[in-house]
């Protein structure tokens, strides 16, 4: 790896840790770089990416104290960042999510019916986040943030053609891996676990 985008070392970690604002600050520094290189492969759209990193670094500066092994940092970042990523993607989620009793509507929820939307969102934004980056992409911006075609084309450096070939990998990507998915019955919807850290 290029010395120069190197992650800091644990003796200016652990500095850090111990309230030494210079090294903290290069810490955060230092993790950028990483950070915005997780956040571009992770969320869905290059803002969404940019928000994801600059929340992190926050994090990082306010919460380093927290990190319990000097070396675990990056695994931390990638957590942060990734957890980050996926709750855009779940607020996308819900505030396209049409009010499916019409009129209705205005009555309360139950409380079993808020938890299984919450569930079913956060399935969805998990499987969106799993799916390639070019895919998540399209997606997202097409069928979440609703964009139009062209604009969303024009966006990602695509022909309309491309774009909806892209869209339509993506739609049937995200079928595939939520029917693969699907809770059977009493089955709790849990968070997915064992991801890697990229190198």
């Amino acid at each position: 790896m290029n010395a120069r985008f190197r992650w800091p070392d644990e003796r200016l970690i652990q500095a850090a840790q111990d309230g030494d604002v210079t090294s903290l600050a290069t810490v955060v520094v230092e993790s950028q770089p990483h950070v915005r290189k997780f956040a571009r492969s992770l969320c869905a759209s290059p803002q969404d990416a940019e928000d994801a990193a600059q929340e992190a670094l926050i994090i990082l500066y306010r919460k380093i104290g927290t990190l319990r092994a000097t070396g675990a940092l990056a695994s931390w970042m990638f957590r942060i960042v990734r957890n980050e990523c996926l709750r855009q993607v779940r607020l996308l989620v819900s505030r396209s999510d049409p009010d499916p009793d019409g009129a209705e509507g205005s009555a309360e929820p139950s409380a079993e019916d808020a938890v299984l939307r919450g569930l079913e969102a956060e399935r969805i934004a998990a499987a969106v986040a799993a799916l390639p980056r070019d895919q998540r992409q399209v997606l997202v911006m097409r069928d979440v943030q609703g964009l139009p075609g062209r604009t969303v084309a024009h966006a990602l450096g695509l022909s309309t053609a491309a774009m909806k070939s892209r869209l339509h990998r993506a739609r049937a990507a995200l079928r595939h891996s939520l029917a693969a998915n699907e809770p059977s019955p009493g089955r709790t919807v849990g968070h997915p676990s064992g991801e890697e850290v990229p190198q």
